[in-house]
C-alpha cells in the first residue's frame, strides 16, 4: 500500500457529509445540541470533512470520522474536559440521550459510507 495513503481516511468530502447530516436531521432525531460539518484535510491536503456534534448538556463535543484509509468503520471521539462533571439525575439522563443520538449519527454515517462505497464507480 502507498505510504501516503496509509494515514488517509476514506475520502468523504465536506459537501457529501453535509448532505448526509442533513438527511439524518430530516429523519426527526431529537438533537439537543448542534451538529456541523467542518473542514478537515487528510495527509494529502484533500478536504475530507469532519462531523462535529456540540453537546448541549456539557461543554464537550463529539467528532466523527472513518477509522482509517480503506476502513469501512467509523469512530466517535468525545473531547476531553478540564474538570469533573457533576450532574443532576435529569441532566445525566439528558446527556445520555445526547450520546445515544451521537451513536445513531455515527452509525448512520457509517451506513451511508458503506452504501457510497458500494456505488463507487457510478458517481460522476
Amino acid at each position: 500500500m502507498d505510504d501516503e495513503l496509509e494515514d488517509s481516511p476514506p475520502r468523504r468530502s465536506r459537501g457529501q457529509l453535509a448532505v448526509w447530516v442533513e438527511e439524518f436531521l430530516t429523519q426527526g432525531h431529537a438533537v439537543a445540541g448542534t451538529i456541523k460539518v467542518v473542514d478537515q484535510e487528510d495527509a494529502d491536503g484533500q478536504d475530507t470533512g469532519l462531523v462535529v456534534m456540540n453537546l448541549r448538556n456539557t461543554k464537550a463535543s463529539i467528532y466523527m470520522q472513518p477509522r482509517g484509509y480503506d476502513d469501512p468503520l467509523w469512530e466517535a471521539t468525545l473531547t476531553a474536559r478540564p474538570d469533573d462533571l457533576t450532574l443532576s439525575p435529569h441532566d445525566m439522563a439528558s446527556l445520555a440521550a445526547e450520546l445515544v443520538i451521537a451513536g445513531n449519527l455515527c452509525s448512520f454515517l457509517q451506513f451511508k459510507s458503506l452504501e457510497w462505497d458500494r456505488q463507487s464507480g457510478r458517481h460522476d
